[in-house]
């Protein structure tokens, strides 16, 4: 799933980063050389994910940056980069693989179903030593599946709950740190007139960000503690249960339906001033940025349910992933780009142009100590125990589009939590079982 893009025109608003480390050392895999030039003329192809949109550069110019720097430095290897649009990277790769001629190198957002054809070189294969090490555990943790580190974490996001201060300074509200403060907040602004007090997205777009975000607040999620699905567990239907008789019933998520709320409209009516609080990725802060008349704004943690109720990490991170295919047997080749790729320098630069963030504990450290990216400090701060999807099961594609199209009625009229979240616990142990994706 996609969830790290920064514009609205983009389906998935996001989501996830810059790797790392200045300079590469020890190489750990047996297709790490530092040096191409005996490889003897390879080109790698590569498919990458445009970050960019009509006013923020295309991410093609960032490739070419990249791309010409590695070149000169290791002559013996040629990097072909094409940028597609999200969803059309998706799609490109899935039909270069189905042709048998995958790229070398896929910077996407789903790695798992090509990792359980055995297409995929590992992590082990290609990276050194210290930029494995480098990685924040929580992002290592799920790009592996079946105990391999097959997804290499690329640009990272988490969500925060962002205050439209205006507003809250004028009905003398303080951010929430619960939920029956989050709801105390939203009456006093509805009744002040505010259009959406609280947005709440669980249209199809990416309704199951925002849910993971709440089910974390209740000290659930979609997974247990051994790494089954557990979706529909007693604390997950007691948080969508409230969701549905203490803010919805209530009147408090504004006049769209949440089942057809999508995220790009409650960030928009966040932009636009009509909502008072929404949780969001950082790249929200770009959006309000280049509007007309800026809102002023508050981001802080999300609320959770009651003090020490919620899990450990009550945040939700998101990542895209590069997934090297093993097709073209450029195991060396690919390597020594991919730790190059992972310089700081390298990564934070592209991080900081899209409001996104680094992925590794070094480039973290560097961006948290440059002020230009202060408004990025509060995801950083979050993203080292921000919980991800449960991405390393190849049936987390097929269970995250089922929580995409059912989660929203849960939480209508006459909405019951219980049955919806059962009928995708469903689904979902039958994908695990037969492998669908």
């Amino acid at each position: 799933m996609r969830e790290v893009w920064g514009g609205f025109r983009v389906p998935v608003f996001a989501a996830v980063t810059a790797l790392s480390l200045g300079t590469v050392l020890a190489l750990g895999g047996c297709g790490t050389g530092e040096g191409g030039e005996g490889s003897g003329g390879v080109t790698l192809t590569v498919v990458a994910t445009n970050y960019g949109d009509d006013v923020v550069k295309n991410s093609q110019s960032y490739w070419d940056r990249i791309d010409t720097a590695f070149e000169a430095a290791h002559p013996g290897i040629r990097i072909d980069v094409k940028v597609y649009e999200p969803a059309e990277a998706e799609a490109q790769v899935a039909k270069m693989v189905a042709a048998g001629d995958p790229p070398d190198i896929a910077q996407i957002g789903n790695y798992a179903d090509y990792a359980a054809d055995g297409l995929l070189h590992s992590a082990d294969d290609l990276l050194s030593i210290r930029v494995q090490g480098n990685f924040l555990p929580n992002l290592v943790d799920a790009g592996t599946t079946n105990r391999t580190q097959y997804g290499l974490p690329f640009l990272a996001s988490t969500r925060l709950l962002y205050l439209n201060k205006t507003l809250f300074a004028e009905a003398d509200l303080e951010p929430p740190t619960t939920w029956a403060q989050l709801r105390s907040a939203a009456e006093v602004l509805a009744e002040r007139g505010v259009k959406y007090p609280y947005a709440l997205p669980l249209g199809p777009e990416e309704a199951q960000a925002e849910t993971l975000q709440w089910l974390l607040g209740g000290g659930g999620g979609y997974t247990g503690d051994t790494g089954q699905y557990d979706i529909a567990s007693a604390r997950n239907i007691s948080t969508l249960t409230w969701l549905r008789d203490r803010l919805v019933a209530e009147g408090l998520t504004g006049p769209v339906p949440p089942a057809r709320l999508n995220r790009e409209a409650a960030l928009q009516a966040f932009v636009d001033g009509d909502a008072g609080m929404v949780s969001a990725p950082a790249a929200l802060v770009r959006e309000i940025a280049r509007s007309v008349d800026p809102v002023a704004y508050e981001a802080v943690p999300m609320p959770v349910g009651t003090p020490g109720a919620a899990t450990a990490s009550a945040t939700v991170g998101t990542s895209d992933w590069i997934a090297a295919f093993r097709h073209g047997g450029h195991a060396e080749e690919i390597g020594t780009y991919l730790n190059f790729l992972y310089e700081d320098r390298n990564m934070v630069d592209l991080a900081g142009t899209y409001q996104l963030l680094p992925v590794t504990s070094s480039a973290s450290v560097a961006m948290r100590a440059n002020r230009k990216y202060e408004d990025l400090w509060a995801g950083l701060d979050a993203l080292g125990t921000a919980q991800l999807y449960p991405l390393g099961k190849p049936s987390w594609t097929a269970t995250s589009r089922d929580i995409q199209e059912r989660v929203g009625g849960a939480v209508g009229v006459g909405g019951d939590p219980g049955a919806v979240l059962g009928a995708i616990q469903g689904a979902a142990a039958v994908a695990e079982e037969t492998g669908d994706k």
